[in-house]
């Protein structure tokens, strides 16, 4: 069910409209005038809003305007009495989803509605696999950190040495991954990440090498490892320093042989990936604590890429906040948010324990409950 937006003022017309949706199990708020309207669109975000042509205050297609310039994906259906169809057919011309006249059909108006929520969500799908495929995989930032980080990925992603990447919680280790695969001579094949951190130590072997038929209660049926579905591309083993000791001889042994066995099989597979590794602990403490086999980690760590955490890297806070602010809004269907200098200068102060994700975090909260600009007082009250 959607989340409707009525804009008229005619008392009567929201009202029955508003009983109407709400039988049919929509959520319905109402505004008695324009700006109004405009208010409600900010503070309700609706997937469908419905506004009447001719209103006090401010008419419909002042609205429509402003609706379109700050949400431009969201269907606005303009509501239009007699002798206001050519305005209404105007309203299309500048952006409006569809009119409908007066009386309402009630046939119409649903029908009306199950097109407009259909072709939201559509768009909201459509740019959230955007941001997905390409936006997300940036490197953003031009601190002498980031500028060393590039030139490093860029020395050592054609080649297909073992490559352990450390840094904070928060701090882009998956995104480097990802860089190196995508500069990578495999870029064309899998990039299978495991989260070792995630996976119960009673799963991790199944997890990466996959299991026979039958070898244990729930294992219903045959399942390929991640170690197999990463063969001729990248397999990025996520917070390996949380991986148990018996994991750990396992996939020691798969990285000196290029091959695995199944949980519950005998047969020998061989294997060809590139692995990488990323950790927020300090392995070398980790391996004096027994906790990690130092023969691992140095055949994990031919390479090492450190990301430092983000209070490390203050010149990169205003374009990760720029590029959050673009791509939030996008995935929501809005408009770009402005934020204002004294606004970034205040990230810039902050200590940010949570690094990248805390800051996308914090501007998402912005986004929602900020002004437009974001201000130094929005920064003040909801970082």
């Amino acid at each position: 069910m959607a989340k409707i937006l009525i804009i008229d003022d005619e008392r009567s017309i929201r009202n029955s409209m508003k009983e109407i949706l709400q039988f049919e199990g929509h959520d319905v708020a109402v505004a008695a005038n324009g700006v109004e309207g405009l208010v409600a669109v900010k503070a309700e975000r609706p997937e469908v809003i419905f506004c009447d042509i001719k209103m006090p205050k401010m008419e419909g297609i002042e609205v429509l305007e402003r609706v379109k310039e700050f949400s431009p994906s969201t269907p606005v259906i303009m509501i239009t009495g007699h002798g206001t169809i050519d305005t209404a057919i105007e309203s299309i011309r500048k952006g409006a989803y569809d009119f409908i006249e007066k009386p309402l059909d009630l046939n119409r108006l649903l029908i009306t509605i199950k097109n407009a929520t259909d072709k939201h969500a559509l768009i909201r799908e459509t740019q959230t696999l955007k941001s997905k495929v390409s936006g997300n995989r940036e490197m953003i930032g031009n601190s002498e950190a980031m500028q060393r980080i590039r030139l490093l990925i860029e020395k050592v992603a054609p080649s297909d040495a073992r490559i352990l990447v450390t840094g904070p919680n928060g701090s882009g280790k998956e995104l480097v991954a990802r860089q190196l695969h995508a500069l990578g001579a495999r870029k064309e094949n899998n990039f299978v990440e495991v989260n070792c951190a995630a996976i119960p130590s009673e799963l991790i072997e199944s997890e990466l090498f996959g299991h026979e038929k039958g070898s244990f209660t729930s294992a219903i049926r045959q399942k390929k490892g991640k170690f197999e579905l990463a063969h001729g591309g990248t397999l990025f083993l996520d917070e390996v320093g949380d991986m148990s000791l018996g994991a750990q001889a396992k996939v020691l042994r798969a990285l000196q042989e290029q091959s695995i066995t199944r949980v519950g099989g005998d047969a020998e597979i061989k294997v060809d990936a590139r692995v990488i590794a990323a950790t927020n602990k300090n392995l070398k403490e980790e391996i004096a604590r027994g906790n990690f086999r130092e023969d691992l980690y140095h055949r994990l760590s031919v390479i090492i890429i450190d990301v430092p955490p983000l209070s490390a890297r203050v010149d990169d806070i205003e374009p990760l906040t720029r590029h959050f602010l673009a791509d939030i809004c996008a995935e929501m269907g809005t408009a770009t948010r402005a934020i204002a200098p004294e606004a970034i200068a205040a990230l810039q102060r902050g200590e940010w324990t949570g690094n990248i994700r805390e800051l996308r975090n914090v501007v998402e909260r912005l986004i929602i409950l900020g002004g437009n600009p974001i201000s130094l007082e929005d920064v003040n009250i909801y970082r």
